[in-house]
């Protein structure tokens, strides 16, 4: 079975804690953090922002600034290491509660952008091996080396404190020629590398997926799990195609000139598309145009049940639905009770 990444490419956002990283290793070897930052908007005081969030190009000027201010062999391998468990946040922290290796990589491919990698994993059984390929088709051939280097060595590394041991690979392969410095990858993979190879891949041994992990905790686990789909939905609302027909359902004009949501169509031809078109863009976001309108149906729907006097049928007439039973229906699948309920537990005055 092959196990892909829920995303398709590496420019999704993400937060700044792989830009911090990179800042400290750059500080430590005599590169000062402005001129990594330089060409971006961050600033060193928005490093220390846990809630910051920048675009995949932002970081990935970082990265064309660290390799080109710090010119260190091996220096993808150096900083790989350093990527642990809690860089990660939540994401992390879900990785490390979960039951076994297996089920941790196939969170880790569900959820890739709450990562920070650009290289992207995809995983399958072969021949008694599990194997990784890691995709960097698509990433910049002047930073490919060191993002390759990087972000195996970061897999890797996080992999290890899964297990709370130092994992040996099967097999390391990889496109790119035999560098200087095959020995430092090599105390990394433990296998000795392949260089010069048609894929990017590492192979472990499958008998090491189904171990329990050492922190497994099911509570934990599902607690990480609400609060990374919170975070992807919230992400994705924030940015690109997502944003912008999210934009387009929101009502303006207040609660009280609420009128029918437009339908995919009229969103496709104002944003200068085609339906088609439309649905493959958010498809390619991970999201669709029916998740965007229930996101935003669920917030008015609670702005109206705990701000106004309205009643169900009338809350579900300004949502545009026919009936108010169809709309209970969907605010039931959206959180698990009733419009009555929730405005029971949440009304505030009015």
């Amino acid at each position: 079975m092959v196990q892909r990444p829920s995303i398709r490419d590496w420019d999704f956002p993400r937060g700044v804690a792989s830009v911090a990283l990179m800042a400290a290793y750059g500080a430590e070897h005599g590169v000062p953090t402005v001129a990594l930052l330089r060409g971006t908007d961050l600033t060193e005081a928005r490093l220390h922002d846990p809630d910051a969030q920048i675009d995949a190009h932002t970081e990935l000027a970082v990265v064309r600034n660290l390799v080109r201010e710090l010119d260190r062999p091996g220096m993808g391998i150096e900083v790989g290491r350093r990527y642990r468990i809690t860089t990660f946040g939540i994401f992390g922290f879900a990785c490390v509660s979960s039951p076994t290796l297996a089920e941790a990589i196939d969170f880790a491919l569900r959820y890739l952008e709450l990562s920070f990698t650009f290289c992207l994993p995809v995983t399958q059984w072969e021949h008694g091996e599990f194997i990784g390929r890691i995709h960097d088709e698509s990433v910049p051939a002047d930073v490919r080396r060191f993002l390759v280097e990087r972000d195996v060595t970061a897999m890797h590394q996080v992999m290890s404190d899964l297990l709370g041991r130092h994992l040996a690979l099967l097999r390391a392969e990889f496109r790119f020629p035999e560098p200087p410095y095959a020995d430092l990858i090599a105390e990394v993979t433990v296998a000795r590398p392949r260089f010069g190879q048609p894929h990017n891949l590492v192979a472990i041994d499958p008998a090491i997926l189904d171990q329990p992990l050492p922190q497994a905790n099911e509570h934990t686990l599902a607690i990480c799990l609400a609060q990374c789909r919170d975070l992807v939905h919230r992400r994705r609302a924030r940015t690109g195609i997502a944003a912008e027909v999210r934009a387009r359902l929101v009502p303006r004009g207040g609660l009280d000139r609420l009128a029918a949501p437009p339908g995919i169509d009229t969103v496709a031809t104002d944003l200068n598309m085609s339906t088609r078109t439309l649905r493959r863009h958010l498809d390619a976001a991970g999201t669709s145009y029916r998740a965007l309108l229930d996101e935003v149906r669920q917030a008015l729907a609670e702005e109206m049940l705990t701000t106004t006097p309205l009643s169900v049928s009338d809350v579900a007439i300004r949502l545009g639905y026919a009936e108010a039973s169809t709309f209970i229906y969907a605010f039931r699948r959206w959180t698990g009770g009733t419009p009555a309920a929730y405005r029971r537990a949440h009304a505030r005055r009015y």
